[in-house]
Protein backbone atom coordinates (compact mmCIF):
# COMPACT_ATOMS: atom_id res chain seq x y z
CA UNK A 1 0.00 0.00 0.00
CA UNK A 2 0.99 3.60 -0.98
CA UNK A 3 2.22 6.02 1.97
CA UNK A 4 -0.23 8.21 0.70
CA UNK A 5 -3.83 8.27 1.04
CA UNK A 6 -6.27 7.10 -1.39
CA UNK A 7 -7.55 10.83 -1.25
CA UNK A 8 -3.80 11.98 -1.93
CA UNK A 9 -3.78 9.88 -5.27
CA UNK A 10 -6.64 10.17 -6.31
CA UNK A 11 -6.28 14.16 -6.62
CA UNK A 12 -2.67 13.67 -7.53
CA UNK A 13 -4.40 11.95 -10.68
CA UNK A 14 -2.96 8.44 -10.07
CA UNK A 15 -4.99 5.54 -11.53
CA UNK A 16 -7.35 4.32 -9.34
CA UNK A 17 -9.30 0.80 -9.75
CA UNK A 18 -12.24 0.22 -7.39
CA UNK A 19 -14.44 -3.46 -7.30
CA UNK A 20 -18.28 -3.40 -6.17
CA UNK A 21 -19.11 -6.51 -4.17
CA UNK A 22 -22.34 -7.48 -2.08
CA UNK A 23 -22.18 -6.09 1.26
CA UNK A 24 -22.63 -10.03 2.57
CA UNK A 25 -19.88 -11.50 0.56
CA UNK A 26 -17.64 -13.97 2.49
CA UNK A 27 -13.88 -13.59 2.86
CA UNK A 28 -12.85 -16.26 1.18
CA UNK A 29 -14.59 -15.34 -1.75
CA UNK A 30 -13.91 -11.38 -1.51
CA UNK A 31 -9.95 -12.78 -1.33
CA UNK A 32 -10.56 -14.52 -4.48
CA UNK A 33 -11.82 -12.00 -6.21
CA UNK A 34 -9.14 -9.91 -5.51
CA UNK A 35 -6.87 -12.45 -6.27
CA UNK A 36 -7.61 -11.73 -9.97
CA UNK A 37 -8.56 -7.86 -10.24
CA UNK A 38 -6.90 -4.19 -9.46
CA UNK A 39 -8.44 -2.60 -6.45
CA UNK A 40 -7.53 0.04 -4.60
CA UNK A 41 -10.76 0.40 -2.66
CA UNK A 42 -14.29 -1.62 -2.32
CA UNK A 43 -17.16 -0.69 -3.66
CA UNK A 44 -20.53 -1.32 -1.92
CA UNK A 45 -24.04 -0.31 -2.94
CA UNK A 46 -27.03 0.72 -1.06
CA UNK A 47 -28.91 2.13 -3.61
CA UNK A 48 -29.67 -0.61 -5.64
CA UNK A 49 -29.39 -3.35 -2.79
CA UNK A 50 -30.53 -4.61 0.30
CA UNK A 51 -28.59 -2.32 3.27
CA UNK A 52 -28.08 -3.56 6.36
CA UNK A 53 -26.32 -1.14 9.03
CA UNK A 54 -24.71 -4.34 11.15
CA UNK A 55 -23.88 -5.81 7.47
CA UNK A 56 -21.80 -2.89 6.45
CA UNK A 57 -19.78 -2.49 10.06
CA UNK A 58 -18.91 -6.45 9.37
CA UNK A 59 -17.84 -5.83 6.09
CA UNK A 60 -15.90 -2.76 6.71
CA UNK A 61 -13.99 -4.54 9.33
CA UNK A 62 -13.32 -7.87 7.00
CA UNK A 63 -11.79 -4.68 4.18
CA UNK A 64 -9.60 -3.34 6.75
CA UNK A 65 -8.37 -6.94 7.57
CA UNK A 66 -7.54 -7.04 4.05
CA UNK A 67 -5.48 -3.01 4.08
CA UNK A 68 -8.64 -1.92 1.95
CA UNK A 69 -10.76 0.81 2.46
CA UNK A 70 -14.87 0.87 1.59
CA UNK A 71 -17.18 3.29 -0.54
CA UNK A 72 -20.39 3.01 -0.38
CA UNK A 73 -22.75 4.72 -2.50
CA UNK A 74 -26.08 5.78 -0.66
CA UNK A 75 -29.68 4.73 -0.89
CA UNK A 76 -30.43 8.55 -2.46
CA UNK A 77 -29.73 12.08 -3.45
CA UNK A 78 -31.41 13.49 -0.59
CA UNK A 79 -30.14 10.79 2.07
CA UNK A 80 -26.49 13.40 1.75
CA UNK A 81 -27.76 14.98 4.97
CA UNK A 82 -27.18 11.38 6.37
CA UNK A 83 -23.94 11.06 5.27
CA UNK A 84 -22.35 11.65 8.46
CA UNK A 85 -24.38 8.15 9.92
CA UNK A 86 -23.03 6.26 6.58
CA UNK A 87 -19.45 7.07 7.78
CA UNK A 88 -20.07 6.26 11.58
CA UNK A 89 -20.49 2.69 10.86
CA UNK A 90 -17.15 2.22 8.73
CA UNK A 91 -16.65 3.51 5.49
CA UNK A 92 -13.72 5.74 4.24
CA UNK A 93 -15.76 6.89 1.11
CA UNK A 94 -19.46 8.02 -0.16
CA UNK A 95 -20.97 8.12 -3.71
CA UNK A 96 -23.92 10.21 -3.80
CA UNK A 97 -26.29 9.30 -6.44
CA UNK A 98 -27.87 11.18 -9.02
CA UNK A 99 -26.91 14.86 -8.06
CA UNK A 100 -27.88 17.80 -10.63
CA UNK A 101 -27.78 20.91 -8.26
CA UNK A 102 -24.59 22.64 -5.76
CA UNK A 103 -27.81 22.54 -2.87
CA UNK A 104 -26.58 18.81 -2.75
CA UNK A 105 -22.99 18.99 -2.89
CA UNK A 106 -23.01 21.90 -0.28
CA UNK A 107 -25.30 19.33 2.15
CA UNK A 108 -23.20 16.50 1.36
CA UNK A 109 -19.98 18.42 1.94
CA UNK A 110 -21.40 19.74 5.31
CA UNK A 111 -21.83 16.34 6.61
CA UNK A 112 -19.12 14.87 4.95
CA UNK A 113 -16.63 16.82 6.51
CA UNK A 114 -16.13 17.57 10.81
CA UNK A 115 -15.50 21.31 11.45
CA UNK A 116 -14.21 23.73 10.68
CA UNK A 117 -14.72 21.98 7.02
CA UNK A 118 -18.01 20.81 7.48
CA UNK A 119 -20.63 19.74 10.21
CA UNK A 120 -20.30 16.76 10.57
CA UNK A 121 -21.48 15.41 14.19
CA UNK A 122 -19.18 13.76 16.51
CA UNK A 123 -19.87 10.04 17.52
CA UNK A 124 -19.72 6.29 16.61
CA UNK A 125 -17.39 3.83 17.76
CA UNK A 126 -16.85 1.76 14.53
CA UNK A 127 -15.25 4.64 12.69
CA UNK A 128 -12.62 3.76 10.37
CA UNK A 129 -8.94 4.06 12.43
CA UNK A 130 -10.52 5.43 15.29
CA UNK A 131 -8.77 3.50 17.68
CA UNK A 132 -5.75 4.79 16.02
CA UNK A 133 -6.62 8.61 16.67
CA UNK A 134 -9.19 8.52 20.28
CA UNK A 135 -8.60 12.51 20.37
CA UNK A 136 -11.60 14.37 19.07
CA UNK A 137 -9.13 17.39 16.90
CA UNK A 138 -6.57 15.29 16.11
CA UNK A 139 -9.33 12.42 14.40
CA UNK A 140 -11.61 15.30 12.67
CA UNK A 141 -8.27 16.63 11.38
CA UNK A 142 -7.14 13.26 10.11
CA UNK A 143 -10.38 12.58 8.67
CA UNK A 144 -11.13 15.79 7.01
CA UNK A 145 -7.49 14.54 5.19
CA UNK A 146 -8.44 11.37 4.32
CA UNK A 147 -11.96 10.63 3.22
CA UNK A 148 -13.29 10.87 -0.26
CA UNK A 149 -16.24 11.76 -1.55
CA UNK A 150 -17.65 11.54 -4.64
CA UNK A 151 -21.22 11.80 -6.51
CA UNK A 152 -22.37 10.62 -9.82
CA UNK A 153 -23.12 12.36 -13.18
CA UNK A 154 -26.14 10.53 -14.51
CA UNK A 155 -28.19 13.58 -16.37
CA UNK A 156 -27.87 15.96 -18.72
CA UNK A 157 -28.38 18.45 -15.96
CA UNK A 158 -25.35 17.40 -14.44
CA UNK A 159 -22.87 17.22 -17.35
CA UNK A 160 -23.77 20.84 -18.04
CA UNK A 161 -23.46 21.87 -14.52
CA UNK A 162 -20.36 19.42 -13.70
CA UNK A 163 -17.75 22.88 -13.48
CA UNK A 164 -20.64 24.15 -10.55
CA UNK A 165 -20.79 20.28 -9.32
CA UNK A 166 -16.80 20.20 -8.65
CA UNK A 167 -16.73 22.52 -5.69
CA UNK A 168 -14.10 22.12 -2.90
CA UNK A 169 -14.57 19.31 -1.02
CA UNK A 170 -15.33 16.67 -3.61
CA UNK A 171 -12.64 14.30 -4.90
CA UNK A 172 -14.60 12.31 -7.73
CA UNK A 173 -17.18 12.88 -10.44
CA UNK A 174 -18.09 9.41 -11.83
CA UNK A 175 -20.46 8.55 -14.35
CA UNK A 176 -23.36 6.59 -14.32
CA UNK A 177 -23.94 5.28 -17.98
CA UNK A 178 -27.23 3.69 -18.03
CA UNK A 179 -29.10 6.51 -16.52
CA UNK A 180 -27.24 9.26 -18.49
CA UNK A 181 -28.78 7.66 -21.22
CA UNK A 182 -31.51 7.91 -20.20
CA UNK A 183 -31.58 11.56 -19.70
CA UNK A 184 -30.13 12.00 -23.20
CA UNK A 185 -32.99 10.07 -25.13
CA UNK A 186 -35.34 12.33 -23.34
CA UNK A 187 -33.38 15.48 -24.10
CA UNK A 188 -33.22 14.78 -28.02
CA UNK A 189 -31.65 18.46 -28.37
CA UNK A 190 -29.02 18.11 -25.87
CA UNK A 191 -25.95 18.29 -27.90
CA UNK A 192 -23.72 15.28 -26.53
CA UNK A 193 -25.43 12.48 -27.90
CA UNK A 194 -23.33 9.69 -26.50
CA UNK A 195 -21.62 8.74 -22.65
CA UNK A 196 -18.33 9.34 -24.60
CA UNK A 197 -18.94 12.94 -25.59
CA UNK A 198 -20.08 13.70 -22.00
CA UNK A 199 -17.34 12.46 -20.43
CA UNK A 200 -15.21 14.58 -22.52
CA UNK A 201 -16.84 17.60 -21.77
CA UNK A 202 -16.96 16.87 -17.97
CA UNK A 203 -13.03 16.49 -17.86
CA UNK A 204 -12.89 19.96 -20.07
CA UNK A 205 -14.91 21.50 -17.33
CA UNK A 206 -12.93 20.06 -14.14
CA UNK A 207 -9.55 20.05 -15.87
CA UNK A 208 -8.34 23.54 -13.90
CA UNK A 209 -9.21 21.42 -10.41
CA UNK A 210 -8.36 18.58 -8.16
CA UNK A 211 -11.53 17.16 -8.71
CA UNK A 212 -11.35 13.40 -10.97
CA UNK A 213 -13.28 11.44 -13.51
CA UNK A 214 -14.29 8.10 -12.94
CA UNK A 215 -15.69 5.62 -15.82
CA UNK A 216 -16.43 2.03 -16.08
CA UNK A 217 -14.29 0.37 -18.70
CA UNK A 218 -15.09 -3.36 -19.94
CA UNK A 219 -12.18 -4.08 -21.46
CA UNK A 220 -8.37 -2.74 -21.48
CA UNK A 221 -8.56 -1.13 -24.86
CA UNK A 222 -11.92 0.91 -23.55
CA UNK A 223 -10.01 1.92 -20.56
CA UNK A 224 -6.61 2.95 -22.52
CA UNK A 225 -9.20 5.27 -24.08
CA UNK A 226 -10.53 6.69 -21.12
CA UNK A 227 -7.26 7.18 -19.96
CA UNK A 228 -5.52 8.94 -22.75
CA UNK A 229 -8.52 11.46 -22.17
CA UNK A 230 -8.13 11.74 -18.81
CA UNK A 231 -10.57 9.47 -16.40
CA UNK A 232 -8.64 8.27 -13.46
CA UNK A 233 -10.78 6.42 -11.44
CA UNK A 234 -12.10 3.09 -12.30
CA UNK A 235 -14.58 0.99 -10.53
CA UNK A 236 -15.37 -2.40 -11.67
CA UNK A 237 -18.52 -4.35 -10.59
CA UNK A 238 -18.49 -8.28 -9.48
CA UNK A 239 -21.68 -9.98 -8.28
CA UNK A 240 -23.83 -6.52 -7.53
Amino acid sequence: MSEKTLKQRIRNGEIIHSIGVPMDIEKGELTDILSKHECDYLNVDAQHGPFNEAHLVAFCIMARELDLPVQIRIKHTRHAYLIGNYLDLGPSGIMVPEVESEAIIDEAVSAFYYPQKGKRSWGGVHRVRLDERPDRLEYAAWWNAYGWLAIQIESVEAVINAAQLAKPGVDVLNFGPNDLMFSIEAHPQFPYRTVEDCVKHVLDQVKDTQVRVGMSAETPEERDQYVNWGVTVFPKRIGI
